[in-house]
């Protein structure tokens, strides 16, 4: 299992700041306000009151100190607000230019015939390659595309995607046939046909999502752009319908008053984090290593109640393993280790060498020096599913139960009781048998077993905790199923499972209102993952399985979707929480500011009066600057989001409303009176 921790990053760097703060004023270009309704409106409102400033101006009227500071103001919320969203986006910008360096220009070597594995190559340009072009890649060179291994097997090294130093091994056939571009073969060679087109390859879009340039609003921020967009409206009316009747109750109230107060009352601390708080959810699932496609999946992900995992590269490493040998009577087990290492010796399976690393790890055996002249290796094949060498008259055998038996001309029921009571005890584990024999004559049995992770129970009771059912997807039978997952800890699981029962599964699921997370690697997991609420692709499965899925995880753990459910929570947290503190902020506003402006017409509004506040000036400019600052503010929390806890909803209601509700009422009165003695010991207004 992976050990790659995301590292640690700034949440004001100051080339990140910098930048933004260019960007924010680019952002003040109206067409691209326009997306944002309130903070739109903000910028309409801000150039009238700048067309007033310089009304007073001219006029010399004595309000052109009043007007200029609340024009200022007004247009320093816009900013602000554009400030928070350039900040997320800069972070990641970052991310990308990291990815970027990756992308070089690669020189290949294309075959020039695609039917003609063996024969020459042409040195192209990387960037020249296309659909289903054939490419040698060999030791030392970067892979110049995404692609599929039709021949061979590779240690490659994919630190540039994945932070990991650790090579990993890839191979032709199977799920761990897929390879990025930009990633670095260390030893032997492979070929390589590209799946991807120059500028659509798994880097590049990447590189696009994180920098999020195409990122669209998911359904959720749809609604609430909505709300924002329908409040905005009330309160203009509200404020459009305040000056006929301050009019008729003999109270001044200029245009200028007008706009504030609207600015004050609108939603526009929400508005103007809302896109900011959505990106950088997106940000905090990069610096975990885990792509996402679209900001939609990730709020998925804070809903999901049920997870399916397929048992094979995802709970399991993915290669049975030699785990113990169990020798018949009269055989020593060093005996067996010995007779199976040379069976082995022509096996290049990932379990011919796992029993090779097992008899020389633990047994500490060295490989046998054979005579070339005297011996004849069999080689295992997929037809005999049997392995073994000849030296001269002296023959082992190492392969499947039923192939060795029919090598030695025997059957099952001919064979020691230990040995048959051996395989059953193996079998009804979950595990593979192989036997071994000796000049025809039986020495014991080798335990194949599928290896779980280290970890991932803990791991997994930490998804239920957090109120999520796991299930296994396996194509092995009930039995083994059942023993892989009660060693792994999952909930329940679905045997000899086929790619459509893995879709029935999850529709089935779906239709009873439940959102379901999907983990795979291999092509058969494709629908499913195209079907889940949430797909996460392993970055070790096939181009396929990454293809199908809305989120890739460069990692390649699936328990990984513990953090992705926290942040997917977090996100719906943090914009909850926001919003909540946004509204409570202009109910505060609301009642901070109109009795001020109206103390002098109806001297009963004293008693809501509660901030003693200068002038109806000083509470007008003090809660416009209170309503620019409060944004800067709240940016960090909007970046780093709101801290989970694996706790009810009801809790985490409760705990909302008193902190984000409960303060957004009381730090407004508390903010506003302090500018407000600011503001008057400065004779600002």
């Amino acid at each position: 299992m992976s050990s790659h921790k995301p590292q640690p990053q700034s949440l004001f760097e100051p080339r990140i700041i910098g930048a933004a703060a260019l960007d924010a004023v680019r952002k003040l270009d109206p067409r691209a306000l326009a997306k944002n309704p309130v903070i739109f409106v903000t910028e309409v409102v801000s150039a009238v009151v700048t067309l007033l400033f310089a009304r007073d101006l001219l006029a010399q009227n004595g309000q052109a100190i009043f007007s200029g500071q609340i024009a200022a103001w007004l247009w320093f919320t816009v900013l602000f607000a554009n400030f928070a969203e350039a900040v997320a986006e800069g972070r990641g910008k970052a991310q990308a230019d990291a990815l970027r360096r990756t992308r070089t220009d690669t020189p290949a070597k294309r075959y020039a015939d695609r039917a003609r594995l063996d024969g020459p190559t042409v040195a192209v340009n990387a960037l020249d390659l296309r659909l289903d072009d054939v490419v040698l890649v060999e030791a030392g060179d970067i892979i110049p595309g995404d692609g599929e291994i039709l021949e061979g097997v590779a240690s490659v090294n994919e630190s540039a995607i994945t932070g990991e130093s650790a090579p990993v091994i890839r191979e032709a056939g199977g799920d761990r046939s897929a390879v990025t571009g930009g990633t670095t073969v260390l030893s032997d060679s492979i070929k390589v046909r590209i799946t991807a087109a120059p500028g659509s390859t798994f880097i590049d879009r990447m590189i696009a999502l994180v920098e999020g340039a195409e990122r669209r609003k998911t359904p959720n921020e749809l609604a609430l752009s909505i709300l924002l967009s329908g409040l905005t409206l009330i309160f203009l009316i509200v404020c459009v319908t305040l000056w006929p009747i301050a009019r008729y109750s003999g109270t001044t109230l200029s245009a200028t008053v007008l706009i504030a107060l609207l600015v004050c009352l609108i939603p526009t601390t929400i508005g103007g984090l809302l896109s900011a708080i959505g990106i950088a959810g997106m940000d905090r699932l990069i610096r975990f290593n885990v792509i996402a496609t679209s900001g939609r999946a990730v709020e998925a992900a804070g809903d999901v109640d049920t997870l399916l995992l397929d048992k094979t590269g995802t709970i399991t490493f993915g290669n049975r393993m030699a785990a113990e040998f169990l020798a018949v009577p009269g055989v020593t087990t060093v005996e067996l280790a010995a007779a199976a290492l040379a069976a082995s010796l022509g096996d290049e399976t990932p379990e011919g060498r796992s029993i090779v690393a097992l008899a020389k790890g633990d047994f500490g055996l060295p490989e046998p020096a054979l005579d070339p002249a005297a011996t004849r290796v069999a080689p295992f094949s997929a037809q005999t599913r049997l392995s073994g060498v000849d030296v001269g008259r002296h023959s082992i055998r190492k392969g499947a139960v039923d192939a060795i038996l029919r090598h030695l001309g025997t059957t099952v029921d001919a064979t020691p009781a230990e040995f048959r009571l051996a395989v059953e005890k193996v079998a009804m584990s979950g595990g593979t048998p192989l036997a071994v024999a000796e000049d025809g004559r039986l020495l014991g049995v080798i335990h194949l077993k599928d290896v779980v992770k280290p970890g991932i129970k803990e791991r997994f009771a930490a998804l239920r905790a957090m109120g999520i059912r796991t299930i296994m997807v396996t194509g092995d039978n009930p039995v083994t199923a059942a023993a892989i997952a009660s060693e792994a800890g999952v909930d329940d699981f679905l045997a000899e499972a086929t790619p459509e029962d893995k879709l029935g599964f999850i529709r089935k699921q779906q239709f009873g209102g439940r959102l379901i997370a999907m983990c795979g690697d291999g092509t058969n997991d494709a629908p499913a993952l195209a079907q889940a609420d949430v797909g996460v692709a392993m970055q070790t499965g096939t181009q396929a399985a990454r293809e199908a899925g809305n989120m890739v995880d460069l990692d390649s753990n699936p328990t990984k979707l513990i953090e992705i459910v926290e942040i997917g929570k977090q996100l719906l947290m943090t914009r909850g929480s926001l919003t909540t503190f946004s509204i409570a902020n202009d109910v505060a506003k609301y009642f901070a500011i109109l009795p001020a402006l109206f103390l002098a017409t109806y001297p009963e509004l004293g008693g809501l009066n509660v901030m003693r506040l200068a002038s109806p000036q000083s509470a007008i400019l003090s809660a416009v600057i209170f309503n620019a600052l409060i944004i800067i503010a709240l940016i960090p929390l909007a970046l780093k989001g709101v801290a989970y806890r694996p706790v009810g909803a009801a809790a985490l209601l409760r705990r909302n409303l008193l902190v984000y509700g409960l303060g957004g009422l009381i730090l407004p009165f508390i903010g506003i009176k302090a500018i407000d003695l600011l503001v008057a010991v400065l004779h600002l207004a």
